[in-house]
């Protein structure tokens, strides 16, 4: 295992910035992950590691070694792009052998360490046919086995699993993850994605513009989204502006068009006193539709259109011409009635407090 860390790394292309002094910690054996809109610069900077692309400033190392200079071949990573990039005309142990053939090694190591290869990804009896012969699933565990047959220093990965259904996806996401740890890779996993991110990383990057914005564990980003972007980026989120009343201990009043609201104080906002303007980040599935009132973060209002998904219902819940998305899970029955006066109240500690 090794840890990667990128310093100061800048990557242009023409007048394009696609990477603006960008600094990352990747810890050993750590599953991170990046995640960004497209054109974010999270492929560029997976290319970089890998030495496909050369920064015009900045550091790259693995370990304690600088790998700006060395090529692609030198740097024993290896790589799983979105296409998987399979030979057609080749049988699955081929494919997988390939890189083990180019390094020369014996016909009896190639054979074991190909079988243990395939054995990991639980391909063994798919050895000899050809990719054409594969599901689109098995397909991604052999271009995985063939990157984890050379006993790569990290392994990065380009959207692996975007050509796949929801339902392979979904099976695909904890069988990498398994495989990553049973093996110890470091491992470096673009997508855009934030279903996959979230429930398999270890920490992840948000990018927007060639920029790091927030790094943190899957519950720090959801629950604790440090920009407007991030929130809105990760998730559904409801933005309600207002003006601080009073602020202190890391937990703010506000006073908004819906009533005043307490939650807690993002870590990036600095210095918050009372006046100031601030927007209230209130998740969906935080929202719960009473026909009570309770005793804090109470918005009064009607419920304008609800649909129902089985395992959860999504509300449109209006309060004085402001429209609040509403998440409920395993709904028993449907808030429906229009001019019913309904209350959505959520817990402080689910209200995040942000810049404007």
């Amino acid at each position: 295992m090794i840890s990667i860390e990128v310093k100061n790394l800048t990557k242009s292309f023409g007048e394009t910035i696609a990477l603006d002094a960008v600094d990352l910690r990747i810890e050993p054996g750590e599953l991170f992950f990046l995640l960004g809109p497209s054109g974010c610069g999270k492929t560029t900077l997976l290319r970089g590691l890998a030495g496909f692309n050369s920064p015009e400033r900045g550091d790259i190392y693995f370990g304690e070694e600088r790998v700006n200079d060395v090529p692609p071949y030198k740097r024993k990573t290896g790589m799983v792009f979105q296409s998987y990039a399979l030979w057609p005309h080749m049988t699955v142990a081929d494919n997988v052998a390939f890189g083990l053939k180019e390094q020369k090694l014996s016909r009896d190591e190639v054979k074991s360490r190909t079988a243990e290869a395939l054995m990991a990804v639980q391909m063994a009896d798919y050895a000899k046919r050809k990719p054409n012969q594969l599901s689109g699933g098995q397909q991604q565990r052999i271009a995985l086995a063939r990157a984890l047959v050379v006993r790569p220093r990290c392994l990065l990965l380009d959207e692996p699993l975007s050509n796949l259904d929801a339902k392979l996806r979904n099976e695909m996401r904890q069988e990498i993850r398994r495989v990553c740890k049973e093996y110890q890779l470091t491992t470096v996993y673009v997508t855009h994605d934030q279903k996959e991110a979230l429930s398999v990383a270890d920490r992840l990057a948000i990018l927007d513009k060639g920029k790091v914005l927030q790094v943190g564990t899957p519950q720090e980003i959801y629950r604790r989204p440090q920009s407007k972007f991030v929130a809105n980026f990760i998730g559904d989120a409801n933005f309600i502006k207002g003006t601080v009343l009073d602020a202190g201990g890391g937990m703010a009043s506000v006073e908004t068009d819906l009533g005043v609201l307490t939650g807690v104080v993002a870590q990036s906002v600095k210095g918050l006193k009372p006046g100031a303007s601030v927007c209230c980040v209130i998740r969906p599935e935080s929202l719960q539709i009473e026909t009570f009132q309770s005793e804090e973060n109470c918005i009064s209002g009607t419920v304008g259109g609800s649909t129902y998904f089985g395992e959860v219902a999504q509300y449109e819940f209006v309060s004085r011409e402001t429209q609040l998305k509403v998440f409920e899970l395993n709904p028993r029955f449907l808030w429906g009635d229009r001019d019913q006066k309904l209350y959505a109240w959520a817990d402080s500690e689910d209200v995040v407090i942000l810049d404007v």
